[in-house]
C-alpha cells in the first residue's frame, strides 16, 4: 500500500471510525491504523547490526532509506515460522521515526468503529503486554498493539523527555484545570509527572475519549475545565470524535482542545482542524505541548 492509496481511504473527521490494516503473527490477528502505515512491501535483504535490541532483526533498504526491521514474532513471543513465503514488511511512521515490522501475512483493510475496540483487562491481556485494544470483528477478534511502546523500548530517546522542560520560561501555571484523555498507562503517568513538574498540577486523567466525555457530561460536573488534551487512537472513542463533541457542546465549545498524538503529520493535520482542535502536537514533543498550553491559557501578565 502506498501513500497515494492511503490518502484515498481517509475517513471523514470525527466519525469515531478508523481503518485497520489486518495481519497475522502466528495464529493471531492484529491490526495497525492505516494512518501509521507508509507502505507494505515484499521482504527484502536484511542486514544484521551489531549490539542490536532483541526485537530488531536488522536494517533494510527501501529505495534510498535505511529502516530498522522489528520482528513482531519476537515481540509477541510467537514461535518463528520456517516458511516465510507469505511474510510482509509493514513500513510505519511512529513518533517521527520510520520503522518496519515483519509480519507473517497481510489480509486486508477493515473499517471499524472505535466502539468495537475494548481495552484489555489484565486477564485478557495475559502475556501480551503490548496489547492496547481488542477489536470485535464479526467472525473473530483482533488485537491492536502499542507500536509506540515497542519503539520506545528499543529506542528510549523516542519517548517523552522530561528533562526538556527545564528550559521552560518560569510562569505561574497553578490553578488551571486540565482534562487529559490518553489510553496508554505509561504515557498518562508521564504526562501527569511532566505537566505537574512544569506547574500544571490540576490534572484529571481518563483512559479514553468516552470516559472523558462521560465525565464532562455528568450532572454534577460543575468544575470548570480550562483545557483538554487528547490522544487520537483510543478504545471506545477516539480523540477526533471527542474534539468534535466538545466543540459542538454549548458549555465546552470555547474550551481549548489540543491533540497530542504520534500520528499527526502534514497530510493528517487537516483532520484535527476539521473538528476544531486549537492545536496539534506530535508525540513525544512534550516541550512544544507545554508551550502551546501556555499560549492558550496564560495571558501576558501571568
Amino acid at each position: 500500500m502506498t501513500q497515494e492509496s492511503q490518502s484515498a481511504i481517509l475517513l471523514e473527521s470525527g466519525t469515531n471510525e478508523l481503518e485497520l490494516v489486518m495481519f497475522k503473527v502466528g495464529q493471531e490477528s492484529y491490526g495497525i491504523n492505516v494512518l501509521k502505515v507508509r507502505e507494505i512491501v515484499q521482504p527484502v535483504d536484511v542486514t544484521s547490526t551489531p549490539n542490536r535490541h532483541p526485537y530488531v532483526e536488522g536494517v533494510i533498504r527501501i529505495r534510498e532509506e535505511i529502516i530498522p526491521l522489528i520482528d513482531l514474532s519476537v515481540v509477541l513471543q510467537v514461535q518463528e515460522e520456517t516458511d516465510q513465503t507469505n511474510h510482509k514488511f509493514v513500513v510505519a511512521e511512529l513518533n517521527k521515526l520510520k520503522v518496519a515490522f515483519r509480519v507473517h501475512n497481510v489480509s486486508r483493510i477493515h473499517r471499524v468503529s472505535w466502539s468495537q475496540v475494548e481495552k484489555p483487562n489484565e486477564l485478557s491481556q495475559g502475556e501480551f503486554s503490548h496489547v492496547t485494544g481488542i477489536v470485535k470483528m464479526e467472525e473473530y477478534v483482533a488485537f491492536m498493539l502499542d507500536y509506540e511502546k515497542i519503539v520506545v523500548e528499543i529506542h528510549p530517546d523516542a519517548g517523552i523527555k522530561r528533562s526538556s522542560i527545564h528550559s521552560l520560561e518560569a510562569r505561574n501555571r497553578t490553578g488551571k484545570r486540565i482534562v487529559v484523555a490518553e489510553d496508554s498507562g505509561i504515557l498518562r503517568q508521564l504526562l501527569k509527572d511532566t505537566l505537574s513538574e512544569a506547574g500544571y498540577s490540576q490534572l484529571v486523567l481518563y483512559e479514553n475519549g468516552q470516559e472523558a466525555w462521560d465525565a464532562l457530561n455528568k450532572p454534577d460536573a460543575n468544575a470548570h475545565t480550562d483545557l483538554i488534551i487528547t490522544d487520537i487512537e483510543m478504545p471506545l472513542m477516539d480523540g477526533h470524535r471527542l474534539t468534535k463533541l466538545v466543540k459542538e457542546h454549548d458549555l465546552y465549545k470555547d474550551t481549548p482542545v489540543i491533540i497530542f498524538s504520534s500520528i499527526i503529520s502534514d497530510d493528517l493535520f487537516h483532520k484535527g482542524q476539521a473538528v476544531g482542535a486549537n492545536g496539534q502536537v506530535s508525540k513525544p514533543e512534550i516541550l512544544s505541548l507545554i508551550q502551546l498550553i501556555d499560549s492558550l491559557l496564560l495571558n501576558e501578565s501571568s
